[in-house]
């Protein structure tokens, strides 16, 4: 189940798809080639300092600190949908080097090839109707532009950067 970012980068990675079903990036796989993108609201940042200021006294009353844990609706929801995480994130923290514009993806059916501007726009699938990517896994790559939604690259254990 892991991905290896490595080749042409400052930071060599590896990216662990089972345990992306607990991160808050990862997005819901139908929503994630429509067009209808959510505008998120501007962020007021003394409402924001004020709640960070809330959360600490809370929590200095409260010892030892408590973990909020999912409630019933979302584990039921993570167990239930197909899910997709942006790997642009991913890109940007392993630093690619800047003369890089290929890729090569090493999948179960041989070595693929291309864009490192496909790749940085692309969405890894790890979760189908909250199970991880058995057949063809650990992940299968999308673009966003939904071009490859029928035919998607399958069976991705590592990334090269060339």
């Amino acid at each position: 189940m892991i991905i290896q970012l490595s080749g042409n980068v400052k930071f060599k990675i590896t990216l662990d798809a089972s345990v992306w079903i607990f991160d808050d990036r990862k997005i819901v796989f139908e929503n994630a080639f429509t067009d209808k993108q959510e505008e998120e609201e501007p962020v007021d940042e003394l409402k924001k300092a004020a709640e960070r200021f809330n959360l600490e006294v809370y929590q200095q009353k409260i010892k030892p600190p408590v973990n909020k844990s999912i409630n019933k609706f979302e584990r039921e929801q993570i167990l239930t949908q197909t899910y997709v995480m942006p790997i642009n994130e991913f890109i940007n923290n392993a630093e690619v080097g800047s003369n890089v514009t290929k890729v090569s993806l090493t999948t179960t059916n041989g070595p693929e090839e291309i864009s490192l501007a496909q790749l940085e726009s692309s969405y890894l699938l790890f979760s189908v109707e909250g199970k991880p990517v058995k057949e063809d896994g650990p992940v299968h790559l999308y673009f966003a532009d939904g071009s490859n939604i029928d035919n998607p690259i399958k069976g991705i254990s590592k990334i090269t950067f060339i």
